[in-house]
């Protein structure tokens, strides 16, 4: 009889799936009539005529990402308010029925281009839940226009990495909710943009259960099937606050998705991977009372730690301002962010050190992970389920971060692991790796000898990356 450990070990990443994580950071930018009418739910009544951005520049709102290091951006090109950013031909609530370029504009267009020319990925998010469109809560014919508006901007804007849905649904003018037809937007999807990944309401990338940067001590990528559905299922209040997903007892916020006893008696298992999202502001749209509440640079690299150190990729909200531009506020903080992320992990002292291990497979010792790139890793015998690295430096060196990388196109493996200075001080306990374990060492350890011992594997551990900083 199959083990759970080889049974949970055969689960991998779609390619889709592994590029996606490879991205790690990237931007919400959340835009919309909401910007000026200072809500962050709007009604779906608002005039378009108040929807005036005069200067916006989306290369300035690229430029600003990539400060930070972000590798993509999701625009909400229709938010709950149902006012879309692109002239689409089947509602007239629309950028072409504002002010903005003399109703010629189409703000869609401007950032997918934005984001080609400075060579970074473009999402879309699209809200299933449209507050102005007559036929919401009608069934079919609702159904009918939301695939036409997904088929516009996913034919018409190039190449997109990711489609973004949130569980909202309200009801409609005639008191009814409508019953998305989620199985059918997938297949528009997967049809026209096969490369891209499906976030929070679909079957790719999962959310993380909460909006305020919280993480896991242990993430799990492979988790049950049943995980898919529980954004799905949406009941919030009328104002859009307090929103609880639930799902036959399983939410996105549970503590544990993962582990061997969790997965235990689960029939089917996927390859789920996390998203943490959060925005840089209390609001997830510009309000000018806001522009003092920008988080610390202490706060976001803490949240960069957490997430794209912890297994799950993270999606930070950028809301630009009534003129179309990033605050100089939230500008500044997002480009200090990148500076200390690329001098946090520039230089790696693996280089300066010999690294040893107790046990490897042929063609697979440790230095097949001295490379980031997936074209070599370390893997123990089949029959080791843990093992003990040592690097050895010519002179102490302090330690601020060690960072950890499995190889999953082999599967999430690690249990438990634990790093020490010399043979005698601890500097660190964990749990899972996956794709991406950063490990900060706040004390900055004197160390002439670091060993690492994965102490728990699911089969044999694998590592695609061992960095040292």
């Amino acid at each position: 009889m199959e083990t759970i450990d080889r049974r949970l070990a055969k689960i991998v990443p779609s390619q889709r799936q592994f590029v996606f994580q490879q991205t790690e950071f990237y931007a919400f930018i959340h835009f919309t009539v909401n910007t000026f009418t200072g809500k962050e739910w709007g009604d779906g009544k608002e005039k378009p005529e108040i929807f005036y951005p005069q200067a916006l520049n989306a290369e300035q709102w690229v430029n600003a990402v990539k400060s930070a290091g972000m590798k993509g951006l999701i625009l909400t090109c229709k938010h709950h308010d149902g006012f879309c950013l692109w002239p689409s031909q089947y509602t007239a609530h629309s950028v072409a029925a504002s002010p903005y370029r003399e109703g010629r504009g189409d703000i869609v267009q401007e950032v997918a281009e934005a984001c080609r020319k400075g060579r970074i990925k473009f999402g879309v998010y699209l809200s299933p839940w449209d507050r102005n469109h007559p036929s919401y809560g009608t069934g079919q014919a609702y159904n009918d226009y939301f695939v036409n508006q997904l088929t516009e901007l996913l034919t018409g804007y190039g190449e997109v990495f990711a489609v973004w849905f949130d569980g909202a649904c309200g009801e409609g003018a005639n008191g009814k909710r409508q019953a998305y037809d989620w199985n059918r937007y997938y297949q528009v999807i997967r049809k026209l943009q096969p490369n891209a990944c499906i976030n929070v309401c679909g079957p790719d990338i999962r959310w993380c259960g909460n909006e305020g940067g919280n993480t896991r001590e242990s993430e799990w990528s492979v988790v049950p099937r049943r995980a898919r559905d529980t954004e799905k299922i949406a009941e919030n209040s009328q104002q859009g606050d307090n929103i609880e997903f639930r799902c036959r007892k399983m939410r996105a916020s549970d503590r544990d998705l993962g582990s061997r006893a969790m997965l235990e008696g689960e029939k089917e298992l996927i390859w789920y991977p996390a998203e943490v999202n959060t925005s840089i502001r209390p609001g997830w749209f510009y309000h000018q009372e806001e522009d003092g509440q920008v988080k610390s640079l202490e706060e976001l690299f803490d949240i960069y730690l957490r997430s794209v150190g912890g297994n799950a990729s993270f999606l930070l909200n950028i809301p630009p301002d009534k003129n179309g531009l990033i605050h100089p506020n939230d500008e500044a903080r997002l480009k200090e962010l990148g500076t200390l992320i690329q001098s946090a992990f520039s230089h790696n002292l693996l280089g300066q050190g010999k690294a040893a291990v107790d046990c490897w497979k042929p063609g697979h010792g440790i230095q097949s992970a001295f490379s980031d790139s997936y074209e070599s890793w370390f893997q123990t015998p089949e029959h080791k389920a843990s093992c003990e690295i040592t690097i050895n430096f010519p002179q102490t060196t302090p330690v601020t971060f060690v960072v950890l990388k499995e190889y999953i196109l082999d599967s999430q493996r690690i249990e438990r692991f634990s790093i020490w200075n010399e043979g005698h001080e601890l500097l660190y306990r964990g749990t899972t790796v996956g794709y991406k374990k950063i490990v900060s060492l706040p004390q900055k350890p004197q160390v002439r000898t670091l060993r690492i011992c994965i102490e728990d594997s699911r089969v044999y551990p694998t590592l695609a990356f061992l960095g040292i900083y």
